[in-house]
């Protein structure tokens, strides 16, 4: 499923780009249903767990993520293990979430 974010890139976050207030984030999130929004070390991230058997589809998935993440400079954290991918997504230099984040959900959901 494409979607507008989808179609957006991503833009070069200078420390204290503001983060973005819930109502944003919940407008956004519907847009990358397959993600949800949790707390962590004191600032909301995206996150996105995949399952599936063994562990070379989650390589073949990093593998897929890696390119579109570097061609948008915005580095998600991935926790590869066998059977799963997790993926979390938060702007460090505005210590929270920002359009940034969900732009890179709605491409990574691209190669799904």
């Amino acid at each position: 499923m494409s979607t507008q974010l989808a179609q957006r890139h991503c833009v070069v976050c200078k420390p204290g780009t503001p983060s973005l207030p819930r109502e944003e984030i919940d407008r956004l999130l519907e847009q990358v249903p397959d993600w949800t929004v949790e707390e962590a070390d004191g600032h909301l991230r995206l996150t996105r767990t995949l399952k599936f058997k063994g562990f070379m589809p989650g390589v073949e998935l990093v593998v897929r993520i890696a390119p579109i993440a570097e061609a948008e400079g915005h580095h998600p954290d991935l926790l590869l293990s066998y059977g799963s991918l997790t993926i979390w997504l938060w702007t460090h230099a505005a210590g929270g979430l920002t359009e940034n984040d969900f732009i890179l959900a709605a491409r990574i959901d691209e190669v799904v």
